[in-house]
């Protein structure tokens, strides 16, 4: 069965945050630093929901999978049409050329998650300039 994430996590999310603007996330890591003598100056980083307290000297944002998808381009240069596959072990997505099927000169990519897929997918557009 596919792994299930609910959205990205911690080092997934600081890169994704130098790439997207951090309007499109729709949650973040909240951190939480303790600094009481017991408790040795340590720090906790929790997820939640956005909820306009997003601090972004403190707090990390990250992205559900439809805050993702979303910024994902549904078409590229008008011939190419954004795909999707999920079955009970992977999610694969990719960019069909109309006409031709998949374009080899985009990204195709299956993995477990769809969280993971997804986010490569943003790194490889991004390294392409297709975002």
């Amino acid at each position: 069965m596919a792994t299930i994430k609910s959205y990205t996590d911690l080092s997934q999310s600081k890169k994704l945050a130098e790439i997207l603007p951090l309007e499109s996330a729709d949650m973040y890591y909240f951190t939480i630093i303790r600094d009481y003598p017991y408790s040795q100056g340590k720090i906790k980083t929790i997820a939640k929901i956005m909820d306009g307290s997003f601090s972004s000297d403190y707090d990390t944002p990250c992205w559900s999978l439809a805050a993702l998808l979303g910024v994902i381009p549904k078409h590229i240069n008008e011939d190419n049409t954004l795909r999707i596959d999920i079955n009970e072990n992977s999610f694969a997505i990719w960019y069909d050329e109309i006409g031709c099927g998949v374009n080899n000169d985009l990204p195709d990519i299956t993995m477990e998650s769809a969280i993971d897929a997804c986010y490569e997918m943003i790194k490889s557009l991004h390294e392409l300039n297709l975002l």
